[in-house]
C-alpha cells in the first residue's frame, strides 16, 4: 500500500502528520535563520537584536565565509604521480620539491609543477648542411633524453627542450662540417653519430638543464634530389668495391688451409724420405761391413755373387733382354713387354737385330755369357767357363 492511500478507516497515512496534527515540509528560511543565530551567538552577536534582517545578512556572510573556508582547505589537495615531482612555488619562488603521492598546499599561496623524470622523450632534428669536402647532404638526426633533476629543467634555461634541440643542431653541424661527404653517406655514420654524441655533451654541461642523453641515433643522410642519381651509382660502386673485398677476403680463407696442408704433407713426406734414405743407407753400412770379412776371405767368390744378384736387380726392372749370341755378330733383343701384352696371340714378336757386336765368341752352341768383359777375363785366367 502507498504512503498516501487512503486506508485506516478513512484516514490518510500523511507523513507530515503525527500526532493528529499537520507539520508540512520544513520552512527553509527559518533553518538558516536558526543557524545565523547560532554562529551569531559564537561570534558576538546580541541574540535580543530587534533587527532581524541585519541578521539575517550577517549569518548569511558568516556562512558563505565558511563554506569558502571549507572549499578553499579542501582545493588544496593534490596528487603527485609515481613518475613524477612536484615543484612547489610559494609566491612565485621556489621553495621545494615534493615526491609521488597525495599532499597538501594553501591555495593561492603556493603553485605545484609536475614534471615527468621517468619517460623517455625524443627529439629530432634534420637539414641540409655542408660537409668538410663543400658537398651539400641532408642529414636527419634524432636524440632521446629523459629529465634526472627536476627543479634545473624548470629553472635553468627558459625552455629546456627547445635549448637541447638547438644545441643539437650545433653539435650536428659542426660534426658534420669536419667530416667528408662519403663517410657521412656510408661507412663513417658510426664515427659521426658518437661524435655528435660527445660534442653535444659538452655543449648542454655548463647549461645544467637537468638533461641526461639516453641515445642518440643517425637517422638518414642523403644528397640532394639534383645529384642523387650520381650519388646512388657512387654509393652502388662503393658496395661492389666492399662486396668484392669480402669475397677476395672468403677466397683467402679457402685457399690458406688448404696451402698449409699441402705443406705440411710436403714436409711429412720430406722428413719420411730423409728417415727412409737415411735408414737405406745405414742398412747398406752394416750390409757392407757384414759383407767385408767375406770379401776378404774369398774375393772371386763374393764378386761374382755380388755381379749376379746386381744383374738380377738390373734385369727384374728392365722390359727388354739383351742377348749375346756367341759366334754371331748381332746382339738380340727379346721385348718382355710386347710379348706380356699380346700374350694371347698365336705369333710371337721376331727377334730384331740391333747394333753388330765387336766381339766374337768361340763357345759355339752354349749358353750365351752375360758377365761383363773383365769377368769373362778373370774366369779365363783361373781356368773357369
Amino acid at each position: 500500500m502507498a504512503w498516501n492511500e487512503p486506508g485506516n478507516n478513512g484516514k490518510d497515512n500523511d507523513p507530515w502528520k503525527q500526532g493528529g496534527r499537520d507539520q508540512g515540509p520544513p520552512d527553509l528560511d527559518e533553518v538558516f535563520r536558526n543557524l545565523s543565530k547560532k554562529f551569531g551567538g559564537i561570534f558576538g552577536g546580541n541574540k535580543n537584536t530587534s533587527n532581524s534582517n541585519n541578521s539575517g545578512g550577517s549569518a548569511a556572510l558568516v556562512l558563505i565565509a565558511v563554506v569558502a573556508l571549507l572549499v578553499w582547505a579542501f582545493s588544496g589537495f593534490y596528487t603527485i604521480k609515481e613518475s613524477e615531482r612536484g615543484l612547489i612555488l610559494r609566491f612565485g619562488q621556489y621553495h621545494s620539491e615534493v615526491m609521488p603521492g597525495i599532499h597538501w598546499k594553501p591555495t593561492f599561496i603556493d603553485t605545484v609543477t609536475p614534471v615527468d623524470v621517468t619517460s623517455v622523450r625524443s627529439l629530432r632534428t634534420d637539414g641540409f648542411m655542408l660537409t668538410q669536402d663543400q658537398n651539400l647532404v641532408r642529414v636527419t638526426f634524432e636524440i632521446q633524453y629523459r629529465v634526472f633533476d627536476a627543479r634545473a629543467y624548470k629553472f635553468s634555461v627558459v625552455d629546456a627542450d627547445s635549448s637541447l634541440r638547438e644545441a643539437t643542431d650545433a653539435a650536428l653541424r659542426y660534426v658534420v662540417g669536419h667530416s667528408i661527404m662519403d663517410d657521412v653517406l656510408t661507412k663513417g655514420r658510426e664515427v659521426i653519430r658518437q661524435n655528435t654524441r660527445t660534442e653535444l655533451e659538452q655543449i648542454i654541461s655548463p647549461y645544467a638543464m637537468g638533461l641526461e642523453l639516453v641515445d642518440v641515433n643517425f637517422r638518414d643522410a642523403r644528397p640532394p634530389e639534383e645529384v642523387k642519381e650520381a650519388f646512388d651509382d657512387a654509393i652502388a660502386a662503393q658496395e661492389d668495391e666492399q662486396r668484392y673485398i669480402r669475397e677476395a677476403e672468403a677466397y683467402a680463407r679457402e685457399i690458406e688451409p688448404r696451402a698449409r696442408g699441402q705443406v705440411n704433407r710436403m714436409m711429412q713426406e720430406a722428413e719420411a724420405y730423409k728417415q727412409q734414405t737415411l735408414l737405406k743407407a745405414q742398412g747398406e753400412v752394416a750390409r757392407f761391413e757384414k759383407l767385408l770379412p767375406e770379401y776378404l776371405a774369398s774375393p772371386q767368390v763374393t764378386r761374382d755373387r755380388m755381379y749376379l744378384e746386381t744383374m738380377e736387380q738390373v734385369y727384374g726392372n728392365s722390359s727388354k733382354v739383351l742377348v749375346d749370341v756367341k759366334n754371331g755378330n748381332n746382339i738380340m733383343y727379346l721385348p718382355l713387354d710386347k710379348m706380356i701384352n699380346n700374350s694371347g696371340d698365336t705369333k710371337a714378336p721376331a727377334m730384331n737385330p740391333l747394333v753388330p757386336s765387336s766381339r766374337t765368341n768361340s763357345n759355339d752352341g752354349r749358353t750365351p755369357d752375360l758377365r761383363p768383359e773383365t769377368n769373362r777375363a778373370d774366369s779365363t785366367r783361373t781356368g773357369r767357363g
